[in-house]
């Protein structure tokens, strides 16, 4: 497989966060529509037995990587500055915590250093974004075609959560393709169509707009060859660019480091306007997991499973799988 980058423009506010599960969903979705269910069917074929055609991370800021989830303290990997020049930087530790706890970006230039060293480089919201996301209630109406008002109970007025984002963000997205099985062209193609369509929740209103503006390939690849003459890379785990389902995945459970996520997921397209759109809810590890193999560290594109089909997921759609992989990027663990 091959690992590519491919950075989008948003147009839109999003009803749904850009996670790597759920877009994978879109894009069988946009395959079905657009090459048919055979095409669709022989992608899917061996999903679920660990060999997928495709694994989609999670959208970040351009340039960004997510913080590892991993300890923060005085004799853990990550260890925050207690000395600040500035005068509006905190002054104790709990506040210290939580200025650390708000910085939530790692830049991609810088992966593959010690994990210390990497740490020290977290960026917040507001300097990875540009400007800082934010989430806002949208009001909503429901018309009673009977009386042409909105009324009470089920008709009345409610809200929803959006995001809005600055003007053209850019967000890069990971993806490891099996080229013998679609081609980088045709895969461009299907972003395109769930960028045209909206991606997520509300998408029929207008929601999850974006364009495909580049895509490269073996990004990883290319940052350990630009970094070769700096020093010997020694990686040792897996930082995790989606929600995963580890086990089984030869991983050391007690040197690993993740958070547990329960994922409920809804049916899309036609089927989530049937009379059971939902799926049965699993249980995944969330994205930014440190993974370390119980052997010697090797270089993979993904680690996981796929999840479902013979209708474990859903009994509206036996086919229906759950992507349980994750791109991953090797770190070093050692100071």
């Amino acid at each position: 497989m091959i690992t590519l980058r491919a950075t989008i423009k948003l147009h839109t506010a999003f009803g749904t966060p850009l996670v790597g599960d759920t877009l994978f969903g879109q894009l069988c979705w946009a395959a079905r529509e657009q090459l048919g269910n055979e095409a669709l069917a022989g992608l899917l074929e061996g999903y679920t037995s660990g060999k997928p055609w495709l694994v989609v991370s999670d959208g970040f800021p351009s340039g960004y990587l997510p913080k590892p989830t991993v300890p923060v303290g005085a004799n853990s990997f990550a260890q925050a500055n207690v000395k600040r020049a500035d005068e509006s930087a905190p002054t104790n530790a709990a506040q210290q915590r939580k200025a650390e706890k708000n910085k939530r970006w790692l830049p991609v230039g810088k992966a593959g250093i010690p994990l210390k060293e990497w740490m020290a480089l977290a960026a917040t919201d507001q300097q990875a974004f540009g400007a800082k996301p934010v989430e806002a209630p949208q009001p909503h109406n429901t018309i009673n075609r009977h009386t042409g008002t909105t009324g009470n109970s089920e008709f009345a007025p409610y809200t929803q959560p959006q995001i809005f984002h600055a003007r053209d963000q850019r967000i890069d997205l990971y993806l490891a393709l099996d080229e013998t099985r679609l081609s980088q062209e045709a895969l461009i193609e299907l972003l395109k169509a769930v960028g045209s369509h909206g991606f997520g929740r509300d998408a029929s209103i207008g929601l999850g707009k974006f364009s495909v503006e580049t895509v490269g390939a073996n990004l990883f690849a290319q940052l350990a060859q630009n970094r070769s003459n700096e020093f010997e890379p020694t990686k040792t785990a897996y930082l995790t660019l989606a929600p995963c389902a580890p086990q089984g995945q030869g991983l050391n459970g007690d040197q690993s480091y993740w958070r547990v996520i329960t994922r409920f997921g809804r049916h899309g397209n036609r089927h989530g306007i049937s009379e059971k759109p939902f799926k049965n809810p699993v249980l995944l590890a969330a994205t930014g997991a440190v993974f370390v193999p119980q052997e010697a560290y090797s270089e993979r594109a993904y680690i996981g499973q796929g999840l479902g089909s013979d209708g474990q997921l859903s009994k509206t759609e036996p086919a229906t799988v759950q992507q349980g992989y994750a791109p991953v990027i090797g770190i070093r663990m050692e100071g």
